[in-house]
C-alpha cells in the first residue's frame, strides 16, 4: 500500500484536511501492526482504523482510562460498585475508584491491593484488569503485568488493538465474524469491542477509511 496516498485520501473526509503528527504516528503504528499479523481483509483493516476515532477521541494517541468522576458520574457507570453514600466518600479521587470499582475481579487483588489503579484501562482500546495485562502479556511477550504502562507507548498499543480485534479478545467477537467474503456488517462490528456505543459513527469513519485504503492499494 501507497501510505502517502493513503494519507492523502483520508485528510479531508475522515481529519477534516489537517493530520497532525502524532495522529500519523499512531496510524503508521497500527499498519505496522495490521502488516506483521496478517490482516489483510482491507475492510477489517479499515475497521480496525477506525475504532481509535472514538475511543481515543480521533487523537490516535493511546490513553490512560479517565476515572476523575463526579459522585453522579460513579453512580451512572458503576452502578454496581457504588452506592449513593460511598459515591459521594469516592467522587473526584480517581486512584481510590479504580481500586474500588476493578476490586476483587478480572484476576484484580482487593481494593487495598492497588490492582485496580495499576490495571486500569489503557491502549488504543483500553485493556482492564489483571488478567487482560497478563493475557496480552504472553501474546506479546512482554510483561505488561509489572509495567502497564507499556501499553501507552504506539507500537505495544498499536499491537494489542490489531490482535484483539483480530482473535476476538475483548469480547469474544472479532473481525471475521463481520467482515466475510461479500458481507460486511460496519455497525455490528462494534460488539468487537464495545457494544453497540457510538456504533454508527465508527461505521461510518470504517466506510470513509476503507475508500482511502483500496485508492491507495
Amino acid at each position: 500500500m501507497d501510505r502517502s496516498k493513503f494519507f492523502d485520501a483520508v485528510r479531508s473526509p475522515v481529519f477534516g484536511g489537517k493530520i497532525s503528527q502524532t495522529q500519523v504516528n499512531g496510524i503508521e503504528a497500527i499498519l505496522d501492526a495490521v502488516d506483521a499479523n496478517d490482516v489483510t481483509d482491507l475492510r477489517q483493516v479499515a475497521y480496525i482504523l477506525a475504532t481509535p476515532m472514538i475511543e481515543t477521541g480521533g487523537s490516535f494517541v493511546p490513553i490512560v482510562e479517565n476515572l476523575n468522576y463526579s459522585a453522579d458520574g460513579l453512580r451512572a457507570t458503576f452502578p454496581k460498585y457504588f452506592t449513593a453514600s460511598q459515591a459521594a466518600a469516592y467522587a473526584r479521587q480517581p486512584q481510590r475508584i479504580a481500586n474500588h470499582a476493578y476490586a476483587n475481579r478480572m484476576g484484580n487483588g482487593n481494593e487495598a491491593s492497588g490492582d485496580g489503579w495499576r490495571n486500569r484501562g489503557r491502549g488504543f482500546v483500553q485493556i482492564t484488569g489483571h488478567d487482560n495485562y497478563a493475557k496480552f502479556s504472553k501474546i506479546l511477550g512482554i510483561d505488561l503485568v509489572g509495567n502497564p504502562d507499556l501499553a501507552l507507548s504506539d507500537d505495544i498499543a498499536a499491537k494489542i488493538i490489531v490482535i484483539g480485534m483480530r482473535d476476538g479478545i475483548f469480547t469474544g467477537h472479532k473481525l471475521s465474524n463481520y467482515f466475510e467474503p461479500g458481507s460486511a456488517d460496519w455497525v455490528g462490528a462494534r460488539y468487537i469491542v464495545n457494544g453497540q456505543d457510538k456504533a454508527q459513527q465508527i461505521a461510518n469513519f470504517g466506510r470513509q477509511f476503507y475508500t482511502g485504503l483500496k485508492s491507495a492499494a
